[in-house]
């Protein structure tokens, strides 16, 4: 067994998007060549309201997905398929933006809005793959129970259990994980891929640091992650996924290999044309 050690630890910076939507910017951009696939992750946590509500107007997706994940709040979506819904809590949107989407997500008054949008990069062979769309509701999502601990599996296998998507283009391991105070943790996992946890409340040790709330912890290699959560117990989102080591190409909402393909996906949205499939 060789545990995992730390590589980065990043809280991120504040921003606003959309059309006025405040959030923490975990990792982005500049993060892409240590977290990939990850390409973005926005953690948000509101309870006033006028830091969400404006929302994201319509826009445009091509060569990723986005996994939408509420622990409390509601979001209002639809998009160019014709979907149109609500997560609430404990519910996730899946995405395949693919050859390319458009859609809005208009977050509604809560008393809290907590929760994050991952951006998953796509593989180069599959970037114009038809868009798709995947609506998880939270009795859908199993929770194994063990002492100490309750793990949610959005995505991949967690002993034995699996989740109700495992990642049809680059396979995912997507957990939301609760630890009782001073508990201890461990997961196998391939020694290769990319492993990074988001702290949403509590702190964690692991790898002789102490880690608090609202973190990104980056792992290096090593086949097994082992942490204890602190006093006052805690919970994070754990992912993991092979990197694809492909050329990044961004703009945006849309992400490809090359800048010649940011020129076309931007002459295909002046052009009308962006929209691959009916």
């Amino acid at each position: 067994m060789q545990k995992k050690p730390i590589k980065r630890i990043t809280g991120g910076l504040v921003q606003y998007d959309g059309a006025g939507v405040k959030l923490v910017r975990v990792i982005g951009r500049q993060d892409v060549k240590d977290f990939d696939p990850f390409l973005m992750l926005d953690a948000f946590d509101a309870t006033e309201s006028e830091d969400y509500v404006k929302g994201f107007p319509w826009h445009p997706h091509r060569g990723i997905e986005t996994v939408t994940y509420l622990i409390e709040g509601m979001i209002e979506h639809g998009d160019s398929l014709g979907n149109r819904g609500t997560i609430n809590d404990g519910c996730c949107q899946w995405m395949t933006a693919g050859s390319g989407i458009i859609h809005q997500e208009m977050p509604q008054e809560s008393p809290r809005m907590l929760g994050t949008q991952l951006w998953l990069n796509l593989p180069q062979k599959d970037k114009m793959t038809e868009p798709a769309y995947r609506d998880i509701r939270a009795a859908e999502i199993p929770m194994i129970e063990n002492p100490g601990s309750q793990v949610r599996i959005i995505s991949g296998t967690y002993q034995q259990v699996s989740g109700p998507v495992q990642g049809a283009y680059v396979k995912t391991l997507y957990l939301d994980v609760s630890l009782e105070p001073n508990v201890t943790w461990s997961l196998e996992l391939d020694a290769q891929d990319t492993l990074f946890i988001y702290l949403v409340r509590g702190s964690v040790e692991t790898d002789g640091q102490q880690v608090p709330y609202h973190r990104a912890i980056l792992f290096g290699e090593g086949d097994t992650l082992q942490l204890r959560s602190l006093d006052e117990g805690a919970r994070f989102f754990l992912h993991a996924a092979k990197g694809l080591g492909e050329p990044i190409a961004w703009a945006g909402p849309i992400v490809m290999n090359t800048r010649e393909e940011l020129l076309l996906a931007q002459k295909e949205l002046n052009d009308g044309t962006f929209i691959k499939h009916s």
